[in-house]
């Protein structure tokens, strides 16, 4: 199997209604992360890389967000001649209510494309992830469908999580949908699926048919019926499904070692390039252990913090434990710990915000507080 011969299709809106604080003004896959980042640049880079070079992403609602950080592809190397990036969105007032119905209404599009494969996936995983190895694994063992998995504990947010058991040749012998007593390490399919465009069609065809609209379940149902096989993603992978997920994952960039897994040179994590001047820091200012993005000032204290671009931190402001998003704006002598602050935010002069390492505190977009 070619690279270019798969078809990237990307779920922006995965799990949206789990964070309503962060997916108020954007769609999922839009949410910042780790400064300068949006967890739709994992997906998409790891796409380009493994050389999938055409692309389609749902979303159903909220996506002026989305479309403004990816625009054109360029960013992902997805606007050449033999590349593509597209943004998926309802028409005719159709909606997207659940996958199968989503991948139903879009068939024209994944009929049309000259791929014969298509990668489904979600856009809250951050990974970075090279699919040239799941393409190789499915075409040796001639599988189907192949779903990548990743063996933990599952994240508290979700409700009903996909496992599997898989055999020693990696051939799925069970699926679980929302199994009993698992507080302990399971092999959990978050979404990606890699599975043959003609047969993916007519199994979605026979789902609408049917009624049968849980996507899970389907899978449940195919497996009888299909060669259905399984991939380990063996590296770093955090599912944003909560409020806590998403704060836990920004504080775990302070350790090198998922850094290092992350942003690795071969395989480089794309983004929108925003021509900020290098952050300025006051004579007394102190960083410890915080991740700093350009075009910041800062004049207080910042320690475990993830800082994006454009924030001022005023003089005598202390922040502990916080994600800031950009051109927000802290005040002096504040007093913040534990405190996720979205963009375009003003803190006042001498505010104090204490939330908890289980229960952070979230400032919504363009509060003054």
């Amino acid at each position: 199997m070619r690279s270019n011969d798969v078809l990237g299709f990307v779920f922006a809106d995965t799990l949206d209604y789990k964070i309503p604080e962060l997916a108020a003004s954007r769609t999922t896959a839009s949410v910042p992360i780790g400064g300068k980042y949006r967890l739709i640049d994992f997906v998409l880079s790891n796409m380009s890389n493994s050389g999938v070079n055409n692309v389609g992403i749902i979303a159903k609602s909220n996506f002026m967000s989305l479309m403004d950080h990816v625009g054109s592809g360029s960013a992902y190397d997805l606007s050449k001649r033999r590349s593509n990036l597209t943004i998926l969105t309802p028409y005719n007032g159709r909606t997207f209510s659940n996958h199968v119905e989503t991948i139903y209404n879009m068939h024209g599009y994944i009929e049309n494309s000259r791929e014969d494969y298509v990668l489904l996936s979600p856009g809250n995983v951050v990974t970075n992830f090279d699919y040239n190895g799941l393409f190789d694994f499915h075409s040796k063992h001639d599988s189907d469908i192949t779903l990548v998995y990743k063996r933990g504990i599952v994240p508290n947010g979700y409700e009903r999580p996909l496992t599997i058991d898989v055999e020693s040749d990696g051939r799925v012998s069970q699926v679980f949908v929302k199994p009993e007593n698992i507080d302990y390490e399971v092999n959990q399919v978050y979404g990606t699926i890699l599975v043959k465009k003609d047969l993916l069609l007519e199994e979605i065809r026979r789902a609408i048919s049917l009624n049968q609209l849980d996507a899970k379940r389907l899978i449940q149902s195919i497996l009888g019926r299909f060669r259905v096989y399984a991939y380990e993603n063996k590296g770093y992978c955090a599912a944003i499904s909560s409020i806590n997920d998403y704060f836990s994952f920004n504080m775990d960039l302070m350790k090198k070692e998922v850094r290092d897994e992350l942003f690795n040179q071969k395989r480089p994590i794309y983004t929108k390039v925003r021509d900020d001047a290098p952050s300025r820091y006051g004579l007394m200012s102190s960083v410890k252990n915080s991740i700093i993005a350009q075009g910041c000032v800062i004049n207080g204290k910042v320690e475990n913090c993830v800082i994006s671009k454009g924030v001022t931190v005023d003089e005598g402001a202390k922040l502990s434990n916080c994600i800031v998003m950009q051109d927000t704006k802290i005040g002096r002598n504040t007093n913040l710990n534990y405190v996720i602050i979205d963009k375009d935010v003003t803190i006042k002069d001498g505010r104090s915000l204490m939330g908890f390492e289980s229960y952070p505190i979230y400032i919504a977009k363009k509060s003054v507080v």
